[in-house]
């Protein structure tokens, strides 16, 4: 997954929910449909949230001012390099994540002025910088409506939670798993059980939609779960509406 255009070990963070809030059963006066799948799980960076600008063009922006003269090509180039580098440590995304970010911005760009990462760090902290994928809202609370359980599975630091609040987001979702919190990244298995464990659904039964091959298809199809790869198998949140939901004769 390319977090920016982007799980046993540690307790689950998951909030408090009543009994009907967890159950399958649709809010009083809803729509009742057929499900193909109880749970629906989605990745965060790079699939419910976008970065509003591609992250070469703001990492150059920023690094203006610091002596930053490569190109956007070159520092796109450079950030997909370091993804692609093993990292050392057991998480990437290890609390607030910034041992490991402030390695991307130096590599990528060429400079380890540390204002220069605290900016880019707290740019990508607020809302403002991250966008929604157009109808997400509306098909999500259709889905939730229709009786599926929904979640989130992220690799990602502790920006993620508030992140989510910010973008009116949050609350659509049963539970929200972030690497960080779980000790464990996907495709790891640990990082899926925590979330099917979450909702209390069999891997059987749940869906991941995802844009990384390895971390999202592959580690979900590991378990158990289905999986589909977003702007590739599933284009807009209409149509995964369609899919999780049976078609009714």
């Amino acid at each position: 997954m390319d977090v920016l255009n982007r799980a046993f070990g540690a307790p689950v963070l998951v909030r408090a929910f009543s009994k009907d809030h967890l159950s399958n059963r649709p809010p009083p006066g809803s729509t009742v449909f057929d499900r193909k799948y109880k749970a629906l799980f989605i990745d965060a960076g790079g699939t419910l949230i976008q970065p509003v600008k591609p992250i070469h063009e703001t990492y150059s922006a920023f690094g203006a001012k610091y002596g930053v003269s490569l190109s956007g090509k070159d520092i796109k180039e450079g950030f997909r390099r370091v993804f692609a580098e093993p990292w050392p440590q057991h998480l990437r995304y290890e609390g607030d994540g910034k041992p490991f970010w402030r390695h991307v911005v130096a590599q990528a760009t060429g400079c380890n002025d540390e204002q220069f990462f605290e900016e880019l760090y707290q740019y990508y902290a607020k809302g403002a910088a991250w966008k929604l994928p157009v109808g997400v809202l509306s098909s999500l609370q259709q889905l939730k409506e229709s009786g599926v359980k929904l979640g989130v599975i992220s690799n990602f630091d502790t920006r993620l939670r508030p992140l989510l609040q910010e973008l009116n987001i949050s609350e659509v979702f049963h539970s929200i798993i972030v690497s960080c919190e779980v000790g464990y990244e996907k495709p790891a298995p640990e990082i899926f059980k925590a979330a099917l464990s979450a909702l209390n659904v069999e891997a059987s039964e749940a869906v991941l939609l995802g844009d990384d091959p390895i971390a999202d298809k592959e580690g979900a199809r590991s378990v158990g779960m289905d999986a589909w790869l977003w702007k590739k198998e599933i284009t807009t949140f209409e149509e995964l509406v369609t899919k999780v939901l049976q078609t009714q004769e």
